[in-house]
């Protein structure tokens, strides 16, 4: 006989069963209990032979299966972990982005700032540079081109353009600027005044004023000591151009006591301060002086001292008089008088702008 065949129907009652190892026969009839039939089981048959027979039924075990652990749950730990952890990162990108961002900002701010200083500070200067030539035009005309620095000034200036991406430079140079403006101003306020009075009371003074316009001062009973000379009556120093040393005390002690002398000696003298706060122009006119700065300054009083000569005489009374001699002895022709006057034209400052 061949084994009862093994349905679908036993197999799923088998699985069913909450034990291990039930028999499933070949019947459909579900095994019955003895106990509960009152029928005694009957005593199985015992057999010497090790092959079983034909007729017995086939016993299948089946291993129920134990229920596999669900990982589910872990699997969505890990997603969310990852999920996590890639929120975590990138909320670092964001914040590491904004960091740079405001510093990036902040650093533009400073930038700004720095530009805005720059502009206030340009405008600065240029209203300071605006008010310098201002207060140069003032002196216009001037005879006397020394008095006026036009190469430091233009210096200031271009130096301020040079330095328009400096901050710290052009501050530097704004307070400059504003020094070369405060000493014109006190040199044109100084001369105003200064033209306006006679402090000593005296003829040279008097003369000299109205020669420099307030420019010049007088210095009375300096020049033995400054020309280093007893028989001076007056000298100019280079180192003070525009200052006029006379001996005030050889006049009054001389019998021939003479304001004229003492205006033709202040024109001789004042032409000493042409020649000094001049020099460019006076290198070219004393060629025609053959080099000698003090018969130009006798010309110069020749050519704009009415009636001045070099050579005088000074009566004392009806029958007796001073043959007085003041200057270097020499008279100079009407050429050189033009040469003179042509000289003259062309001193002293004349304003022009000042470019970058």
């Amino acid at each position: 006989m061949r084994s009862a065949p093994l349905r679908v129907a036993d197999l799923i009652y088998a699985l069913s069963c909450p034990e291990r190892g039930h028999t499933i026969s070949g019947s459909d009839t579900p095994p019955v209990d003895p106990a509960a039939s009152g029928t005694p089981a009957p005593a199985p048959e015992t057999s010497t032979s090790d092959t079983p027979s034909p007729d017995a039924p086939t016993t299948v075990y089946v291993e129920q299966p134990t229920p596999r652990r669900r990982r589910g749950w872990i699997i969505t730990v890990v997603l969310l972990s990852v999920a996590l952890l890639a929120t975590g990162a990138a909320l670092t990108l964001t914040l590491l982005w904004l960091d740079d961002t405001l510093a990036t900002v902040d650093e533009q701010g400073e930038q700004i700032e720095e530009q805005r200083d720059l502009i206030d500070k340009k405008e600065t200067f240029g209203s300071a540079a605006q008010d310098l030539m201002e207060t140069a035009a003032q002196l216009d005309g001037v005879p006397f081109a020394a008095l006026v620095d036009t190469r430091h000034h233009q210096s200031l200036i271009q130096r301020g353009w040079r330095h328009r991406w400096d901050s710290v430079a052009l501050e530097r140079d704004i307070d400059e600027v504003h020094a070369a403006t405060a000493e014109l101003a006190d040199v044109a306020a100084a001369a105003k005044e200064q033209a306006s009075s006679n402090e000593s009371g005296t003829f040279f003074e008097r003369t000299t004023d109205a020669l420099g316009k307030g420019f010049i001062t007088t210095s009375l009973n300096s020049a033995i000591v400054v020309c280093d000379d007893g028989d001076a009556l007056g000298c100019v120093s280079s180192e003070d151009p525009m200052v006029i040393h006379y001996s005030s005390d050889l006049f009054r002690e001389a019998p021939y006591d003479s304001n004229f002398l003492r205006e033709g000696v202040a024109y001789h003298e004042y032409a000493h301060v042409l020649q000094m706060t001049n020099p460019e122009t006076t290198a070219e006119a004393v060629k025609a002086f053959d080099g000698d700065w003090e018969t130009m300054a006798d010309c110069y009083a020749l050519t704009y001292l009415k009636g001045w000569k070099l050579d005088h005489t000074i009566w004392i009374n009806s029958y007796s008089y001073w043959e007085i001699s003041v200057g270097y002895g020499y008279t100079c022709t009407s050429s050189q008088r033009a040469v003179i006057r042509d000289w003259v034209d062309s001193v002293g400052y004349t304003h022009a702008p000042i470019s970058q």
